[in-house]
Formats: structure tokens, C-alpha cells, sequence
């Protein structure tokens, strides 16, 4: 019976958790997608189904649930890509499809339980995509 309680307890706090980090995530998500200046209004599609739920809960944030009527494409995995998206813009949840997708010009990812924030400035020039000032802080010149 200790055993059982005690699982559920784990349970329970691995679950507390996970929603924390969904939380930070949205809420840093939000900040970078308004700090973002595109050509077009921009509308948000994520391969994160819950991700991209919250952010439409949030009505803060256009969205939508096909990435093709997107113009901005936050992607967490690189198998999630439709070929007809392509040409949107890319900001990633994972550092390393920085490397992978060429395309994608910046990313938020947790390194050490922390948040990280990275802009690649060759690529926000290269798609005419500029950010605020606030985000500035965040600018390389290249993936480490």
C-alpha cells in the first residue's frame, strides 16, 4: 500500500512538473512571437497540438490548426514538417533542428532545467525578420 502511494505521489509531481514547464513555455512563446516583425500578420502553427491549444486558449496569439494558412511555424520535431510548408517562417523548440533546419531562425529550448533563447541574425536578415529590442539580447551570429 506504501509503495502505491508513494507511485502516486511521483505520479503526481512528474505530471506538477511537466505543466510548470508547459506554462514558462507558453508564456515565453508569447513574449517572443509579439517581440517578432514579419512582413505579413503572422499566425501561429505548432506541431505541439497542446501547445498550439493553450496559445489559441490564450487569445493573445492568432493561430492556426493547419500550418499551410500559417506564416509562422513553431516546430518541436523535424518529422512534423509538411513539405508544402517549407516557405513559412521557422522558430524551433529544440536546438539542435537549428542545425538541422536551415530555414529556421531561432529557437527556444531547456538546457540545465533552464529556458534558452537563441536568434540567429543571418537568417532573421536572409527572411526579413526583425525583432524588439527586448530580444536583442538573444542574437548569434551562427548555431554554436
Amino acid at each position: 500500500m506504501k509503495t502505491l502511494l508513494i507511485l502516486i505521489m511521483a505520479i503526481q509531481l512528474l505530471l506538477a512538473s511537466n505543466n510548470s514547464v508547459n506554462t514558462h513555455k507558453v508564456r515565453i512563446l508569447e513574449t517572443i512571437v509579439k517581440g517578432i516583425t514579419l512582413q505579413e500578420k503572422i499566425v501561429v502553427w505548432s506541431d505541439n497540438n497542446s501547445l498550439l491549444s493553450v496559445l489559441k486558449k490564450q487569445n493573445n496569439i492568432e493561430t492556426s490548426y493547419k500550418c499551410i494558412n500559417s506564416t509562422l511555424i513553431i516546430l518541436e520535431k523535424n518529422k512534423n514538417l509538411k513539405e508544402e510548408c517549407l516557405s513559412k517562417k521557422i522558430f524551433v523548440l529544440n536546438y539542435n533542428l537549428l542545425s538541422t533546419i536551415k530555414k529556421s531562425f531561432g529557437a527556444l529550448f531547456w538546457k540545465k532545467g533552464r529556458p534558452n533563447i537563441v536568434f540567429i541574425e543571418p537568417r532573421l536578415k536572409s527572411q526579413s525578420i526583425s525583432i524588439s529590442k527586448d530580444l536583442e539580447s538573444y542574437l548569434e551570429d551562427r548555431v554554436w
